[in-house]
C-alpha cells in the first residue's frame, strides 16, 4: 500500500466535499490531533466539571462524582460514538444539520440547526460567563482585591475575556489550531498537578470509604419553590403537576443523586465541535469521527481522575457548597494549601477555562457559518461571508460572540444558562441519530453502513443509537424541571418561536443544503 503525501489526502477531502454538495472555502489545516483537541478543549473537565463542582455535590454528596459521573460517561459515550458514525459518513461543516437533512428532509434539518444554534450560543455564554466569575473570584484570593461580584462586573469581565478569544479565531485557523493542541497538554498537566499537590500536600485528606457518602446539604425542594428570571421571581408553576411536588418533598436522596447529573452532563458538551471542524480537517471522515469519540473518551477518564482528587479533601460539605465560599473548588484548594500552591492550581484552571472559551468560539462560528451558507437564519447573507485573507467567518464570529455576551444579562442563574445549553445541544445531537436509526430498522432512505462510513459501528450501531436516544429524552426533562425551571419555560419559548419563524417565513424559503460547487475553491 502506497503511502499518500499531505496534498493528495487533502484533494480527497475536497472531493468527498463536492460530493457532499460544497465547493471547499475554509483552509483546511487541522489534522487528527487538532480535531481532536477542539472538542476535548471544549469539554474542558477543568470548566465543567470544576465550576458545578458544588452544584453536584450540594444535592448528594461525594457519590454524585464517585457514581455519577461514570453512569454519565457510559451514557454520553453513546451520544458520541453514534454521532462519531454519522461525521465519518458526512464530513461537513454543517455536521448536524446536514446529517439530520440527509437521513430525513429540510424540516429535520431546520429544527437540528436552530437548537443547535441556540445550545452553541448558550454554551459559549456559560463557558466565558463562568470563566468570568472564577477568575475575579481568583483575583481576589490571589491579590486580595475587592472586586464586587455583581452581575455589571462579571459581564465587562467576561467582554474583556472574549476580546482576545475573538481576534485569534478570526485571525485565521493555524493559531486556533496550535492553541487548541495546546489546551490538551494544558489539561492534562494540569490535572497531573492538581492530584500532585492535593495528594501530597491537602491537609484535609479523607477516608477512602468518603468517596461512597450521600449526604442531601441542600434539599431540592427549597431550590425549587421559585425561580428568577431577571430581577423577577416567580413561584413555581411544574410544583403544581400532580406528583411533581410531592417527588420533591419525598424523593430523597435518589432523586436529589439524579438532579445532581446535570453536573457532569453539562461538562460532556461541545464536542460535535470535532464534526463541525471537518472542512478543516485532513483525513475528515476518520479524524472527526475519531475527535468526537475519543474527546468524550479521554474526559471520562482525566476528569473522573480530577474529581476524585478534590472530593477526598473536601473539607467540609456545607461549607463547600455555600454561595460565600464559591466557587467550592478555589474554596476546596484554598483550605488545603499554602497560598503559593493554590495560586498555582487557580492561574491552571483559569487558563483551562479561557481555552475552553477560546474552542467554543471556533465550534459555535462554523455551526453558525454552515447554516447560514444554506440561508437558515435571518441575516445569512452577512454571516456566511468569508475573510478572503483571512480565510475565517468574521462576521459569524463577531455576532455569535455578541450575542453570547448579551444572553448573560437575561440569565439570573447560571445553572439555567448551563440547563438550556445542554438541552438544545443534546437535541440536535438525537435528532440524527433517531432518523439513522428509524431509517435502520425500516431500511429505507439514507443510513450509516460500514461502506459509507468508514468510522463504522457495525452490529452494535442500533444498539448504541437506541441507547442515546433515550438518554438524550431523559435528560430534556430532567434539566427543564426545578431547580432549572426557568431553562424549561425558555426552551419552551424557544421551541414557540421556532414554530412561528419556519411558518411565517422560513418553510417558504428554506429548501436545505444548497450546492456550492460552482465556488472558487480556496488554497
Amino acid at each position: 500500500m502506497s503511502h499518500k503525501t499531505r496534498e493528495e489526502l487533502i484533494q480527497e477531502d475536497v472531493h468527498d466535499l463536492r460530493k457532499l454538495g460544497y465547493a471547499q472555502q475554509l483552509y483546511r489545516e487541522m489534522g487528527g490531533f487538532s480535531n481532536f483537541a477542539i472538542s476535548f478543549s471544549i469539554i474542558s473537565i477543568l470548566t465543567g466539571a470544576i465550576l458545578l463542582f458544588g452544584y453536584g455535590l450540594q444535592f448528594a454528596g461525594p457519590i454524585i462524582n464517585t457514581i455519577g459521573w461514570p453512569i454519565v460517561s457510559l451514557f454520553t459515550l453513546a451520544v458520541a460514538a453514534s454521532m462519531a458514525e454519522l461525521a465519518s459518513a458526512y464530513p461537513t461543516a454543517g455536521g448536524l444539520y446536514f446529517w439530520a437533512y440527509k437521513l430525513g428532509d429540510r424540516r429535520w434539518a431546520w429544527v437540528t440547526a436552530w437548537f443547535n444554534m441556540v445550545g452553541q450560543i448558550f454554551i459559549t455564554a456559560g463557558i466565558d460567563y463562568a470563566a468570568a466569575v472564577y477568575i475575579v473570584g481568583a483575583m481576589n484570593r490571589m491579590f486580595g482585591f475587592e472586586i464586587p461580584a455583581d452581575s455589571t462586573t462579571t459581564v465587562i469581565a467576561m467582554t474583556a475575556i472574549m476580546l482576545p478569544q475573538v481576534m485569534i479565531n478570526i485571525f485565521g485557523i493555524k493559531l486556533t489550531s496550535r492553541l487548541s493542541d495546546f489546551s490538551v497538554y494544558w489539561h492534562i498537566a494540569g490535572v497531573l498537578i492538581i492530584a500532585l499537590l492535593l495528594t501530597v500536600f491537602g491537609s484535609h485528606a479523607r477516608s477512602f470509604d468518603f468517596l461512597f457518602q450521600s449526604v442531601v446539604t441542600v434539599q431540592p425542594m427549597e431550590v425549587a419553590k421559585t425561580f428568577a428570571a431577571g430581577p423577577l421571581k416567580f413561584d413555581s408553576i411544574m410544583l403544581g403537576i400532580p406528583g411533581l411536588g410531592d417527588l420533591y418533598a419525598t424523593g430523597g436522596i435518589v432523586f436529589a443523586f439524579v438532579l445532581g447529573l446535570l453536573q457532569a452532563q453539562w461538562t460532556y458538551t461541545g464536542y460535535d465541535a470535532s464534526a463541525h471542524m471537518a472542512e478543516e480537517t485532513v483525513m475528515a471522515r476518520l479524524n472527526s469521527a475519531w475527535g468526537v469519540f475519543l474527546s468524550v473518551a479521554v474526559s471520562a477518564v482525566v476528569g473522573y481522575v480530577t474529581l476524585i482528587i478534590l472530593t477526598l479533601h473536601v473539607p467540609d460539605i456545607a461549607a463547600t457548597v455555600s454561595e460565600e465560599n464559591a466557587p467550592a473548588v478555589l474554596y476546596i484548594v484554598y483550605q488545603n494549601l499554602q497560598p503559593f500552591f493554590a495560586n498555582v492550581i487557580a492561574v491552571i484552571i483559569g487558563g483551562a477555562m479561557w481555552l475552553c472559551g477560546l474552542s467554543s468560539i471556533t465550534s459555535m462560528s462554523r455551526m453558525w457559518f454552515a447554516f447560514a451558507r444554506d440561508g437558515g437564519m435571518p441575516g445569512y447573507t452577512l454571516i456566511r461571508t468569508i475573510n478572503p485573507r483571512w480565510q475565517t467567518p468574521v462576521w459569524s464570529i463577531i455576532i455569535t460572540c455578541t450575542l453570547a455576551v448579551l444572553l448573560t444579562v437575561y440569565a439570573a442563574i447560571y445553572s439555567v444558562i448551563v440547563a438550556v445549553s445542554t438541552t438544545a445541544l443534546y437535541l440536535a445531537y438525537a435528532i440524527p441519530i433517531y432518523l439513522n436509526l428509524r431509517n435502520k430498522w425500516r431500511n429505507s432512505g439514507e443510513f450509516t453502513t460500514s461502506q459509507n462510513a468508514p468510522w463504522s459501528l457495525k452490529n452494535w450501531g442500533g444498539f448504541l443509537n437506541f441507547v442515546a436516544v433515550i438518554w438524550v429524552c431523559f435528560i430534556t426533562i430532567l434539566f427543564s424541571i426545578p431547580p432549572n425551571e426557568l431553562a424549561g419555560w425558555s426552551m419552551l419559548t424557544i421551541c414557540v418561536f421556532m414554530f412561528l419563524y419556519w411558518h411565517m417565513d422560513a418553510k417558504k424559503r428554506f429548501t436545505g443544503p444548497r450546492s456550492n460547487v460552482d465556488v472558487q475553491n480556496s488554497p
